[in-house]
């Protein structure tokens, strides 16, 4: 079996477990020829693989996404993006998942003051979305602002379209894979929410030239202030001393913010 014929191999098998069968297979497959460049077995590398979407995706889930009752719900709301019913909505959904449930604390002040100084937006591209787009109604931008998000489980990002189109909102979702990312479209702004350490445990170093790349005006950028389970130690301090070093590098200009639970950047490019 050629190296090629034995990715493919590797890809299905991965797939073929529940838990990552949404992954973007683009994404199982870079890992696993880093793994097999490693000259590990086959056992191994699946072992491997597997644990590193966890840590990028898997992990961010308190329990299994129930999409299809989401779905059912989504079909019952008012067609109005700030009625009090579909923001309940939006929140709920949102705890279901640690970066956004996280950020649910500061929701009402986190958009508004980080996008202050660019509002209203009229255009997002959202790097590893997660369920972040459900926080429209919370952004200010405009009515018709175009929202594009892309994250590494299609069924998230199936549901995520789902919504937006039963919100009459413009928006278009999809599954991806980062280092392999083609822009399809210009943004105001790019959010990259907690983003650039995930990556970073895929691919070290990765963060200065994807930013580069982004066809977007502003960037968002933030960082979580503790880990999963709680722990800070001394993670602000750590991400802010790599941010500041990216900025330097490329002459950024930028805000800073610090909210309880994330630090967060507003680059000018």
């Amino acid at each position: 079996m050629d190296s090629e014929s034995n990715v493919r191999s590797l890809v299905e098998i991965v797939l073929s477990k529940p838990k990552y069968r949404s992954i973007h297979p683009g994404l199982i497959a870079s890992l696993i020829r880093d793994e097999l460049s490693k000259q590990r077995s086959e056992k191994e590398v699946i072992k491997e693989v597997t644990g590193r979407l966890h840590q990028v995706g898997g992990a961010y889930f308190k329990k299994k996404p129930d999409y299809t009752g989401w779905g059912q719900r989504l079909e019952q709301l008012p067609r109005n993006i700030h009625s009090d019913d579909t923001r309940d909505f939006c929140i709920e959904i949102m705890g279901s998942h640690s970066s956004t449930s996280e950020r649910l604390g500061i929701l009402k002040e986190f958009f508004m003051v980080t996008l202050e100084s660019i509002s209203p937006v009229e255009s997002i591209i959202d790097l590893a979305c997660g369920l972040n787009p459900l926080a429209f109604s919370w952004m200010p931008v405009t009515r018709d602002a175009g929202y594009y998000g892309c994250d590494i489980f299609s069924d998230m990002t199936n549901f995520l379209n789902s919504f937006y189109e039963e919100m009459g909102l413009i928006g278009h979702f999809s599954s991806c894979d980062l280092m392999e990312m083609q822009f399809m479209y210009k943004a105001k702004v790019a959010f990259l929410l907690k983003t650039l350490p995930c990556l970073e445990q895929i691919t070290k170093g990765v963060g200065v030239d994807l930013l580069q790349s982004i066809p977007a005006d502003h960037l968002l950028i933030s960082y979580p202030v503790r880990s999963l389970g709680g722990r800070t130690k001394g993670m602000g301090k750590t991400y802010e001393t790599q941010f500041n070093e990216m900025a330097a590098l490329k002459g950024w200009k930028f805000e800073r913010f610090e909210f309880p639970s994330e630090l967060a950047f507003l680059v000018t490019k």
